[in-house]
């Protein structure tokens, strides 16, 4: 994976690991939420149908109160107030019952077949004496109880909530019930709207992290793209400059083999022709013909001097042999001969460690410094110091010269050729080239970081 598809997956992954964790703490949330609002909804719901069924036990104790506080005891009073019970209902399941206190059923409107049934021992699917507690309940002042009953207008046993009292003087206990399905139907139609909510929420939160990673995943494209086409450009001018610098260089070269090389070879064919021509003259004084090859001889000797220097100039064989420090401390002392320009050189500290390539940007920034200060700076005194330490190794070469100024020299076409070199070097080894120029001298500071 290429290091730009890196940073887009490490800009992404943290997004979608944030919006993943948001998701769940959201789905909890909202989960925790829905339970909370069941349990009040139904809460509210049960104490509605509670005050409900109070008060139509209410209604139906007053509809017989006639009956029951005229002190009559006997069965046509009791027939009469059953008659009365038997016709109170509301809506399609709701209706009134009378049992005696052992369980025996005096009147059910929806039931008729259990009237005159003793129920006591009757239990529901789970085990619970109906009945028992029914009356347990009524004889305990009145009250609600929870029980399973068949549903009159489906045919099915569902959660009933009743309220019963007692008629102490008859031994009646009288109550009614309130199916409780339809609490759970609307719970229901409640926890399924909230998890609807609870899925559209996801799909919103899904939906931005597609969007998002889309989004990053689009700006990493065009920015590859525009990266792409800046390094292409930046290629292209590397390239044109590279080939600008092996022509300069080649013709660096043609001149210092025309002209020097060229000239004292042909210096030297003249000398050694003169002298054959004097041999054949006078081949019995061969002394005569001697200083034609004695300036021969000497020529060639500086023929031989200048192929030495030509060569140290493309690659001087002392940086591969001895390392950087000697082949800088040749090249200082070499520019001071050709120059006349006092050169001193000085080590601090470790300077080895450097790769090959790094060796030969330091030795190529100090030639072309040295240059520099030879056509421009009009110095008298030069100082070159090499020095390292467990991070960087650092070239520092500073002249007593008259200056320059920097931000021209840099940005003109041309006279700054050779400060983009060297920069352009040191970033190739990420390298950094530091550069102070006044009219008290100027001071190039190069530093390579350590492999």
């Amino acid at each position: 994976m290429k290091l730009r598809q890196k940073i887009i997956v490490l800009a992404i992954a943290p997004l979608i690991v944030a919006l993943c964790a948001i998701a769940v703490a959201v789905r909890h949330q909202a989960e925790l939420l829905s339970q909370q609002q069941r349990a009040s909804v139904e809460a509210a719901y049960v104490a509605s149908k509670e005050a409900e069924l109070k008060h139509y036990v209410a209604l139906a104790t007053h509809s017989i109160a006639h009956l029951y506080e005229s002190g009559r005891q006997d069965a046509t009073a009791q027939e009469e107030a059953k008659a009365i019970l038997a016709k109170l209902d509301y809506a399609d399941d709701g209706y009134f019952f009378v049992y005696d206190l052992e369980g025996n059923n005096l009147m059910h409107p929806r039931q008729p077949e259990l009237v005159g049934r003793n129920l006591w021992e009757l239990r529901d699917t789970s085990g619970n004496p109906t009945i028992q507690r029914l009356i347990g309940q009524a004889k305990a002042g009145g009250g609600y109880v929870r029980y399973l009953w068949e549903k009159p207008s489906s045919g099915k046993v569902a959660p009933k909530l009743g309220y019963v009292v007692t008629l102490d003087r008859w031994g009646w206990m009288l109550g009614t019930g309130i199916y409780l399905d339809d609490v759970d139907a609307a719970v229901s139609r409640i926890d399924s709207q909230i998890s609807g909510n609870i899925q559209s929420t996801m799909l919103w939160i899904a939906g931005i992290a597609i969007a998002s990673a889309l989004i990053i995943g689009l700006c990493g494209l065009a920015l590859n793209v525009s990266e792409s086409r800046v390094a292409d450009a930046k290629l292209r001018a590397l390239a044109q400059r590279v080939v600008r610098s092996q022509e300069d260089e080649r013709a660096r070269l043609s001149r210092d083999l025309h002209d020097g090389i060229s000239q004292w070879l042909v210096s030297i064919k003249l000398q050694v022709e003169s002298g054959i021509a004097k041999l054949m003259a006078q081949a019995s004084s061969p002394e005569v013909a001697r200083d034609s090859f004695d300036r021969a001889a000497t020529q060639l000797n500086d023929v031989l001097g200048e192929v030495r220097r030509i060569s140290h100039d493309l690659r001087p064989a002392l940086l591969d042999d001895l390392g950087l420090a000697p082949a800088l401390d040749h090249l200082a002392q070499e520019f001071a001969d050709r120059t006349g320009i006092a050169t001193s050189f000085e080590v601090n500290g470790n300077v080895d460690g450097l790769s090959d390539v790094g060796n030969t940007v330091l030795f190529r920034i100090a030639q072309e410094t040295l240059t520099n200060i030879k056509r421009h700076a009009h110095a008298s005194h030069v100082t070159m110091r090499l020095s390292g330490d467990k991070v960087s190794v650092r070239l520092v070469v500073a002249d007593d010269g008259t200056g320059f100024d920097v931000a021209r020299v840099a940005q003109h076409p041309k006279r700054g050729i050779g400060l983009r070199n060297m920069h352009e070097r040191l970033e190739a080894v990420n390298g950094r080239l530091q550069l102070s120029s006044s009219a008290e001298g100027t001071q190039v500071i190069a530093t390579l970081p350590r492999l």
